[in-house]
């Protein structure tokens, strides 16, 4: 019975009602916060891939100064945007 006395003066208590889950939350929030920190310097350290490499990847890159916005801008500048026709894709289910 006493047992039962005590549980129940916990439980009214601000600081154990409060107070605990507060704790919790902050002690397991720093650890979980390590394992995000881990996954961003783990992936921050990773180098970058040359164009040689990428080539050797089935990559091919064009140079710097072939792509450039005034560039780009003059291929879209020719498209003709008004005039243009919505085509569906295949679906998996559907047969072709």
């Amino acid at each position: 019975m006493a047992l039962i006395q005590k549980w129940n003066a916990l439980k009214r208590n601000k600081s154990f009602k409060y107070g605990i889950p507060f704790l919790v939350l902050m002690v397991g929030g720093s650890f979980g916060l390590t394992e995000f920190t881990k996954l961003r310097y783990q992936f921050s350290k990773q180098k970058t891939i040359t164009p040689d490499e990428m080539e050797q990847h089935g990559v091919k890159m064009k140079k710097p100064e072939e792509v450039t916005i005034e560039k780009v801008y003059e291929t879209v500048k020719d498209l003709n945007i008004d005039e243009w026709e919505n085509k569906r894709g295949p679906r998996p289910w559907e047969e072709n």
